[in-house]
C-alpha cells in the first residue's frame, strides 16, 4: 500500500486540477474588481456541468481519503 499510494495521490490530484479548470466560473471580468455583472447571479447546473462539478466533489473527497490515508500509514 505504501508503495502505491503516492501514485494514486499524484493521480487523483492531475485529476482534480482538470476538473477544475474545465469548470466555467459565472462572474465576469467586471465580477472579479468589484463591479457588478448581469449573468453573476444564481446559476442552475444542467447537463455535463452538473456531472462535471459533482465529479470534483467526488474527487476532492478521495484526494482527501488518500491523504488521510496517507498521515495514518
Amino acid at each position: 500500500m505504501n508503495a502505491i499510494l503516492p501514485f494514486i495521490q499524484i493521480v487523483l490530484a492531475i485529476l482534480l486540477s482538470v476538473s477544475i479548470l474545465m469548470q466555467q466560473t459565472g462572474a465576469g471580468l467586471g465580477g472579479a474588481f468589484g463591479g457588478s455583472d448581469n449573468d453573476s447571479g444564481f446559476h442552475t447546473r444542467r447537463g455535463s456541468e452538473k456531472v462535471l462539478f459533482y465529479g470534483t466533489v467526488v474527487l476532492a473527497v478521495l484526494f482527501a481519503i488518500s491523504t488521510l490515508v496517507a498521515l495514518i500509514i
